[in-house]
């Protein structure tokens, strides 16, 4: 039996790596960050800022400009502009997603930066099948306890997965498999969605063939819906969020059946007793 003691913590980023990935953050947002406004903000001296700007244009396809930076216009940030986004939560998510699996399972997880939580831990089982369009995912996952099946199709570099034609056909050949997939919003009557249109279509094609689905969203999602529809509600069994939501929402679950799963337990639990 897996104990708590077991599963590896991650270490905490130094001020310096999270203010860091803070202005990253902003600059992903807005594409040209001012030395002035990021001081202020951040509460440090114009000279540390600018510092940190120097040390991102090492790393990253930043330009420095005279009072500030600005991002290179030929780069896609889709995938790194996520993961910046409420990264705690989503490692809170991507914890309690694994605790759902069992040694043997086959899975399907998809490329986005949630499920990517999931594979430090997913490391310790013992006999996954783990289904992956994503590159990044496949590598993260590298174990002799894990079967890695890597679809392939359409090559997206900026998020280091596949799409298309070949990726689907491919889904349509499987079954048996817990889908674990994430949403960029959600609505109760329009039901989990995606801005993407190929990844929507895909994941539509990887719940219908799936025996058992779970969104994986942070409280943020909440808000509003996204453009392209993943899934109908019917065919979600599980949410793993970071934070109960809304009464509204924990009753719709109850009432579609669905169960909630968040870190102060399993409250709203579809199942649960009304005595």
């Amino acid at each position: 039996m897996q104990h708590d003691s077991d599963i590896p913590r991650p270490s905490l980023p130094s001020a310096g790596n999270r203010r860091r990935d803070q202005i990253m953050a902003v600059l992903l947002e807005k594409r040209h960050v001012w030395v002035s406004h990021l001081a202020a903000d951040l509460a440090v001296s114009a000279a540390t800022v600018r510092r940190d700007l120097r040390r991102l244009a090492s790393q990253e396809d930043i330009q420095i400009v005279h009072g500030g930076a600005t991002l290179s216009p030929q780069t896609d940030y889709s995938f790194q502009a996520k993961s910046l986004r409420h990264p705690d939560a989503k490692q809170q998510i991507g914890h309690l997603a694994a605790q759902l699996v069992s040694d043997n399972d086959h899975l399907f997880l998809d490329s986005g930066t949630t499920c990517l939580q999931m594979a430090p831990l997913l490391r310790l089982k013992k006999q996954l099948s783990v289904i992956a369009t994503s590159v990044r995912l496949a590598a993260e996952l590298a174990s002799p306890n894990v079967n890695v099946v890597l679809l392939g199709g359409h090559f997206r570099p900026s998020r280091m997965d596949t799409i298309g034609p070949l990726a689907i056909s491919a889904m349509e050949q499987l079954r048996g498999y817990v889908a674990f997939i994430g949403a960029d919003g959600l609505s109760s009557d329009f039901g989990p969605s995606a801005g993407d249109m190929e990844s929507a279509y895909l994941h539509q094609i990887i719940v219908r063939c799936a025996r058992e689905t779970v969104l994986l969203v942070d409280s943020s999602k909440f808000a509003a819906s996204s453009l392209f529809r993943i899934a109908a509600w019917e065919e979600i069994d599980k949410v793993v969020t970071d934070c109960p939501p809304s009464q509204q929402w924990c009753d719709f679950f109850q009432e579609s059946n669905i169960e909630l799963v968040h870190p102060t337990g399993l409250a709203c639990h579809a199942q649960e007793s009304n005595d």
